[in-house]
């Protein structure tokens, strides 16, 4: 990939994927810098960068992993580091955005995802690449443009050109949440659409934490005679679980922007079992595989798991060999490279829709 000759450009790594940040490297033609990140003995997080940063475009690699707290810090320190040192910009690469799940409010929780974007803004950065947010919305956190890039044109042709007989197949929304996704992708691919209801979603804890206290029943204002008080929200109980949709004998392909806790995945591929699909895919451009992940898919239903590398999971793939892997660092690096020749980003966005 052919970028500018100048030597105002410069990748830096952390150490949450290091195999990335040498992908994309290699298609930029620019060695990485000589950054070194380590720990201290009383594990706080240490920075030396070796090159020189005054004057020049610092890209810094780094995405959410396992260790999500150090891989924060580490980016945290080496963009204010580059800042305090005179570069020129500083650009956040970001492909897996971590705390994005926590970007509504949760009774007396907080939205931690904007707090992390403004710690982010306030260490240096003054621009963030990212790759399917959880929620669209987060990019209204960032006090800096963000590009927020999609993994669909690759999982699409994954599904083309890796899946045999996909036209037969249909593409099943988990929940329905993500039926917007679902369509998305079935309307691409001219296949039909399938949605299963009634599955156990992840719900607010029902601890008694004062919410639901009563207010007194009898009251002195005259407003409050005419009734009984504030009406109590009747409770919601969820459906037997059905799929909506026909999938016998058809394929089953799964759509989702990550996959993390596999337990839900593996109940929905037994309940497409059951109704007869013969073969059961689940996409998603974030493979985090958390706990026993490679375990429970290793014994489920599911035949393929389809993950692209924004996050490293080697170990995982060796623990399973259902899980496969999509390579990406050609889009952060098509986009690190239209950024840095000041050209438009909006062919990496051509036919992408809102829902992907």
């Amino acid at each position: 990939m052919d970028i500018a000759t100048s030597t105002d450009i410069m990748i830096i790594s952390g150490n949450s994927h290091l195999e990335l940040a040498n992908l994309v490297s290699r298609r930029l033609g620019v060695k990485p810098a000589r950054c070194a990140v380590s720990y201290t003995t009383n594990r706080e997080t240490s920075v030396q960068i070796s090159d020189s940063v005054r004057g020049k475009d610092i890209y810094i690699i780094q995405t959410g992993s396992k260790d999500v707290n150090n891989n924060i810090m580490e980016l945290l320190i080496m963009a204010y580091a580059c800042k305090t040192s005179s570069a020129k910009s500083i650009v956040g690469v970001i492909p897996y955005l971590p705390y994005s799940k926590q970007c509504k409010m949760r009774k007396r929780g907080s939205i931690v995802s904007k707090l992390l974007a403004r710690m982010l803004c306030s260490s240096g950065l003054t621009h963030v690449i990212t790759m399917d947010l959880h929620q669209k919305e987060i990019q209204g956190f960032f006090e800096c443009p963000v590009d927020n890039l999609r993994a669909s044109p690759f999982l699409l042709q994954y599904i083309q050109e890796c899946i045999p007989d996909y036209r037969n197949a249909v593409i099943v929304a988990r929940n329905p949440g993500s039926a917007k996704k679902a369509t998305s992708y079935a309307e691409r691919l001219r296949l039909g659409i399938a949605v299963i209801h009634g599955e156990q979603k992840e719900s607010d804890s029902d601890m008694v934490d004062g919410r639901n206290s009563p207010p007194p029943s009898t009251s002195r204002s005259r407003t409050m005679d005419v009734g009984v008080g504030v009406p109590q929200h009747p409770a919601k109980e969820k459906p037997p679980i059905n799929v909506v949709g026909d999938v016998g004998g058809r394929i089953a392909i799964m759509v989702d922007d990550m996959i993390d806790d596999v337990a839900s995945f593996v109940a929905a591929a037994e309940v497409l079992k059951e109704r007869g699909a013969y073969k059961i895919y689940v996409l998603a451009t974030h493979g985090l595989l958390s706990s026993d992940a490679p375990r429970l898919i290793e014994s489920s239903p599911i035949d393929e798991v389809v993950v692209t590398n924004t996050i490293p999971h080697e170990i995982q793939k060796m623990q399973c060999h259902k899980i496969k892997t999509v390579d990406i660092s050609i889009l952060l690096s098509e986009a690190i490279r239209r950024i840095h020749n000041k050209e438009s980003m909006s062919y990496l966005f051509k036919n992408v829709t809102l829902e992907d």
